[in-house]
């Protein structure tokens, strides 16, 4: 009897733990990834490269990817409205020559607020914020305090008021 009253603990607390780390507000109060990206451009940037006082979008998508791209044609005819965003697009393990076709092919070079890398190998945004799936969007305020967060891709109306009200 023991035995199971124990187990069944054992099972209660490592669900909490894992659901814990799933919710997206749990990581409001540790801030953003600390991730290190070489971008297209071939300059590796960290949290601290990023702009104070500027809200941030983290996507966290694969250049090769049907739903990253989609979301792309559709961000941008309202690219003036993320104008006061700092985007930066995180990819995984890709080479560094996929995130500079996906940059060209979006002509994103017209907007110096997004920008586009890879982490490698080392997964650390993929495993901060639990990513199964891509695109992956992390919306925080003037304070890279997490403000939402979507684990698919949100109507692009939704995205943009919760970006316009930062």
């Amino acid at each position: 009897m023991m035995k199971k009253i124990c187990l069944f603990l054992t099972l209660v607390a490592a669900f909490g733990c894992s659901n814990a780390q799933n919710n997206p507000a749990s990581k409001a109060q540790t801030g953003i990834p600390p991730f290190r990206i070489l971008t297209t451009d071939s300059v590796n940037m960290t949290p601290t490269d990023l702009k104070k006082n500027m809200p941030l979008m983290i996507i966290y998508f694969s250049p090769d990817c049907s739903h990253c791209q989609h979301l792309m044609y559709e961000l941008k005819p309202k690219m003036a409205d993320l104008k006061h965003v700092q985007v930066v697009m995180v990819t995984f393990a890709e080479p560094l020559k996929a995130s500079q076709v996906f940059y060209r092919d979006f002509d994103l070079k017209k907007y110096p607020n997004f920008t586009v890398g890879t982490e490698g190998y080392t997964y650390v945004v993929q495993k901060y914020y639990d990513v199964h799936s891509t695109p992956y969007i992390a919306l925080y305020d003037k304070s890279h305090k997490l403000v939402k967060a979507w684990d698919k891709t949100p109507p692009i109306d939704e995205l943009v008021d919760e970006a316009k009200k930062l």
